[in-house]
């Protein structure tokens, strides 16, 4: 089952010691026994140092994501930018894996 909530806490994204992303208005997308994946407004993001890929997935629960790189780091950003009905709330979101940028939840 996949639940969105409102995060309460501030996220913030850094790569290479530059803050990427910086909000108050995260989702928080918590799917079955995975650790929870925080999707941050674009208006929240620096879309200056993203570079939009080719690269596409499908999930059978939320749609069809699209990839951005930063610099060093293919693919390291999703975006379902027409996701499913029952996840519709992170159209419109960054979510960054984690083992290529650090995020820090507060």
């Amino acid at each position: 089952m996949i639940q969105v909530f409102p995060e309460a806490k501030s996220v913030k994204v850094e790569f290479q010691g530059e803050v990427i992303a910086e909000t108050r208005d995260a989702l928080r997308m918590e799917e079955g026994t995975y650790p929870p994946v925080y999707y941050i407004p674009r208006k929240d993001v620096k879309m200056e140092r993203l570079a939009r890929t080719d690269h596409r997935t499908h999930c059978p629960h939320k749609g069809d994501a699209s990839y951005f790189s930063l610099p060093g780091a293919a693919n390291a950003v999703w975006s379902y930018e027409a996701p499913f009905d029952a996840v519709a709330a992170i159209r419109g979101h960054l979510a960054f894996y984690p083992d290529k940028v650090t995020i820090r939840v507060a």
